[in-house]
């Protein structure tokens, strides 16, 4: 039964954390760390309420995030305030909510995540949406890239830049979701963004930028699983912890390939 679970562990968190790390790709690019990071923790009142109401908490998380990526978009271009100070607005009032309603015996588990606690048939439905983001990334990544170097250029080149940001947010707020699940909100961020930096240390184009980003992810994903079944512990430390070492490492990459 354990093997069993450590396999279906694993698939999941490889396919969880390839989406995840697409999308860092990205949000490094788009010089958004922060605000990723931000924006992960408001799936916190979403996660209350289905802990509250007794319905699947991914439902909850998705749909607080949708809402909030939906604000931050509509208020961009109503007001020409940054994303940043709307995902900072955002994130404030969800984290406080969200530490409100949710029950401390739970908290934890919402903070940090439990892959342990998933059904099959969650496990399943997760793999398929974090299929479906990879397929959408791999999709649109080119006219990602063209958007983030220069919104005038995206325009000449018969972008619409208003549709494919809320596309790109709409993907974040469906990963952050997936990914809750798996590391929690407080690591949520971490699990997008640091496989991505480590990549952007060592690669040489956007291809490889995000090959690299996506191995990174992988490792750290396995690496994190294998050591919370040895140790009996939840796997979103052990992952984002085995990030950071891999982040440390493409540093002497980094320094090496300077030379």
């Amino acid at each position: 039964m354990e093997h069993s679970l450590l396999i279906q562990s694993l698939v999941a968190a490889i396919f969880v954390s390839i989406s995840a790390s697409l999308l860092g790709s990205f949000v490094i690019l788009k010089k958004m760390a922060l605000v990723g990071d931000a924006l992960s923790h408001v799936a916190l009142p979403g996660l209350a309420f289905g802990l509250i109401f007794n319905f699947n908490p991914f439902i909850g998380a998705f749909l607080t995030l949708f809402i909030a990526v939906l604000g931050i978009w509509f208020l961009k271009y109503q007001t020409n305030l940054p994303i940043d100070t709307l995902v900072g607005i955002f994130f404030t009032a969800s984290l406080a909510i969200g530490v409100l309603l949710i029950p401390e015996h739970d908290l934890l588990e919402a903070m940090f995540g439990n892959i342990a606690s998933l059904t099959i048939q969650e496990t399943n439905v997760l793999i398929l949406l974090s299929i479906f983001i990879i397929v959408l990334i791999l999709t649109i990544h080119k006219k990602l890239a063209i958007n983030m170097l220069s919104e005038e250029l995206a325009h000449s080149a018969n972008i619409n830049n208003k549709k494919l940001e809320f596309l790109y947010l709409f993907i974040f707020a469906l990963a952050v979701a997936i990914g809750v699940r798996f590391v929690g909100a407080l690591l949520m961020g971490a699990l997008v963004i640091i496989p991505a930096a480590s990549s952007k240390n060592i690669s040489r184009s956007l291809n490889s930028y995000m090959s690299w980003s996506v191995i990174f992810g992988i490792v750290s994903a396995v690496i994190g699983i294998l050591f919370s079944f040895k140790f009996n512990m939840s796997p979103g430390p052990f992952i984002i912890i085995a990030g950071a070492v891999l982040f440390i490492i493409s540093l002497f990459f980094r320094k090496l390939r300077h030379y």
